[in-house]
């Protein structure tokens, strides 16, 4: 009797397909002779729960499709790229899930207080030993523009049915911030970079000012200036499909842009560009060089937010030109000299003219300060 009954708490087993402890064959062979109907236990449920999507892992495939499907610059994938870092390093357990608005207002205060920058705004013989506001923490705008990156993301996501989390949707964190100053070059300062007389210690900065001055006569970003081929420029304008919208743009030749193209006409240069070009970096570092040379040294004072601390910074306007300066001098001289703003956007490839407005309110400005010139006219 007992040999059957172990025999058949076995078969029991043997039937489920289960490898019985001990403990539960004693069970088991308890339940027999106490003459109970052992139930045929339940078979172990599966687990069908998928594992916790990784957001940074959904990053990294946002920024691949992204930059492939979109065509980003180097400069946006960076963008992305050091958002991801500072993901990561405000909090590496970080989950979809976890985005609450107070997660997000978290972050806000990690960039804002906490974020190291690499670039410090001042050099270390510049600052104060204890002084870390030019080493930690993002000003408010660049914040704002974080913080525009990570939404587009989330909601990359949402669309992907990674993210279900929606309350990036609702914060709108209080940025205090000033409309950005636009740095153009008057043409007094124009005619200063033109007949700067070089020698040979700043003879490297010659292909510099020629190509900074053709996009101050062009209204050409320094990309579709870098991007320029022999092959574009016609008899009397240039053909040009710009590199950040792909926009295809004919701009007329002025007697500058025309000296400057002819100048560099017989010269050999990499991939039969129309003009010798530097990158991005070089040619701002050596902007910096040649208006500071130059004389263009007038005060300018800079105003920003860090929360609710205004940060005001008196800068020589040498050290706040670069290539850019090119583009908005064109548009602003382009203004002042009576041109129509829908005439300029053909130049410019600007569709919106929301774009032009900072723009023609210095011009308004300048004309007002004209007007004073007929004060001493009697």
């Amino acid at each position: 009797m007992v040999k059957s009954n172990v025999e058949l708490s076995f078969m029991f087993f043997e039937a489920n397909d289960i490898i019985p402890t001990p403990s539960e064959l004693l069970d088991k062979y308890k339940e027999r002779i106490g003459g109970i109907i052992p139930k045929k236990p339940k078979a172990k449920e599966e687990d069908t729960a998928l594992p916790p999507i990784n957001l940074f892992t959904c990053f990294d495939e946002f920024i691949d499709e992204c930059s492939a499907k979109n065509a980003w610059t180097e400069a946006t994938t960076k963008k992305m790229q050091s958002l991801l870092v500072d993901l990561k390093s405000f909090d590496h357990k970080l989950t979809f899930d976890s985005l609450s608005e107070k997660k997000l207002t978290s972050f806000v205060i990690y960039l804002r207080d906490q974020k190291v920058l690499h670039t410090p705004r001042k050099k270390k013989e510049d600052r104060e030993e204890d002084d870390i506001a030019d080493t930690v923490g993002l000003r408010n705008t660049t914040i704002g523009k974080k913080l525009g990156y990570l939404k587009w993301f989330l909601q990359w996501a949402a669309n992907k049915g990674y993210n279900t989390n929606n309350s990036y949707k609702t914060f709108k964190p209080s940025l205090k911030s000033t409309q950005k100053k636009v740095i153009y070059l008057t043409k007094e300062e124009l005619a200063r970079i033109k007949n700067f007389q070089f020698d040979q210690k700043t003879i490297h900065l010659e292909p510099v000012r020629d190509v900074f001055l053709f996009c101050c006569f062009s209204g050409l970003r320094h990309s579709d200036a870098y991007n320029l081929r022999r092959s574009d420029v016609k008899e009397d304008h240039i053909e040009v499909t710009t590199v950040k919208t792909a926009d295809s743009i004919s701009i007329e030749l002025n007697s500058v842009t025309k000296e400057i193209l002819k100048r560099y006409a017989d010269v050999p240069l990499k991939d039969n560009r129309a003009l010798p070009v530097f990158t991005n970096q070089a040619m701002n570092r050596y902007l910096k060089e040649l208006c500071r040379l130059a004389g263009i040294d007038d005060e300018i004072r800079i105003t920003t937010y860090k929360g609710n601390e205004r940060l005001d910074e008196i800068k020589h306007k040498w050290e706040l030109v670069g290539t850019h300066t090119g583009r908005r001098t064109f548009i602003v001289n382009a203004l002042s000299l009576g041109i129509p703003p829908n005439i300029v956007m053909k130049w410019t490839g600007h569709s919106d003219y929301k774009a032009m407005k900072p723009y023609i309110d210095i011009v308004d400005s300048i004309k007002a300060d004209s007007m004073t010139k007929f004060d001493g006219l009697f």
